[in-house]
C-alpha cells in the first residue's frame, strides 16, 4: 500500500522547533537547479545532499517513494497565545458580526484581503463549516461558487474535479477556519496587538 503524506503544522517559530529535532530540509529540484523547500522538512533518514545541506531528492519524488515530509508553517498569531488553556478559550465561537467591519476583517489571517468577497455571500458566515467553505471558494478552482447559498456551495466545494486553478482540501480549510476564529477572538481580547496595515498571518 502506498503512503502519501501531506502534513502541515502551524507554529509560532519554526526555527525553535528545528533547533531541537533532527530535520533535513526538503528539496525543490528543477532543470535550473535545486533549492531548499521554504517550509518542508524530513525527520527520518533520507538521501542527503551534503553540498546543498538538504535532501538529495525532490520533495515530490520523496513523498512518492514513501518518505514523510512535514511542512512547519510560521503563524505569528501563536506568539500571542499564552498557553494551552488560553488557546482553548480562543477556539470558542467568536463574535461573527466582526465580519461586517472592514477594518476588523483586514486584520484577520487568511481573509484580510477578502472583505468584499465575504459580502458577496448571500448568507452570513457564522460557523466553522461556513468559514471553511468560504476559504475554499476564495481559491481559483472554486471561485465560481462565490455568491451561492451555503447549501449549494456544500454540494461541490470539496469535490475534486477538472476545474482549472488551485482548490482547497477540506482538512486544510477546516484548520485555516480555526485560525481565523482564533484571530477574531484575539482581536477582541487584545486589539492593540493588531496594526491597521497588517494581519497576523
Amino acid at each position: 500500500m502506498k503512503f502519501s503524506s501531506d502534513i502541515d503544522i502551524d507554529c509560532a517559530n519554526r526555527d525553535e522547533i528545528i533547533s531541537v529535532i533532527k530535520a533535513i530540509p526538503a528539496a525543490i529540484r528543477t532543470d535550473h537547479g535545486a533549492k531548499k523547500h521554504n517550509t518542508g522538512i524530513h525527520v527520518t533518514d533520507i538521501p542527503y545532499d551534503y553540498a546543498g545541506e538538504m535532501c538529495a531528492i525532490d520533495h515530490e519524488e520523496a513523498v512518492d517513494r514513501g518518505y514523510v515530509k512535514l511542512d512547519l508553517l510560521n503563524v505569528n498569531l501563536y506568539k500571542l497565545v499564552r498557553d494551552e488553556a488560553h488557546l482553548k478559550t480562543l477556539t470558542r465561537d467568536p463574535n461573527w458580526s466582526l465580519l461586517n467591519d472592514r477594518e476588523a476583517v483586514e486584520k484577520f489571517a487568511h481573509i484580510h484581503r477578502h472583505y468584499d468577497t465575504v459580502h458577496r455571500m448571500p448568507e452570513p458566515i457564522n460557523s466553522i463549516p461556513r468559514m471553511a467553505m468560504f476559504l475554499a471558494v476564495m481559491r481559483p478552482g472554486k471561485r465560481h461558487l462565490v455568491g451561492l447559498p451555503w447549501s449549494e456551495v456544500a454540494k461541490t466545494v470539496w469535490d475534486k474535479d477538472d476545474s482549472e486553478g488551485y482548490v482547497f482540501k477540506k482538512a486544510h480549510a477546516i484548520a485555516y477556519a480555526h485560525v481565523v476564529v482564533m484571530n477574531m477572538n484575539l482581536y477582541e481580547e487584545m486589539p492593540e496587538k493588531f496594526t491597521a496595515s497588517s494581519s497576523q498571518e
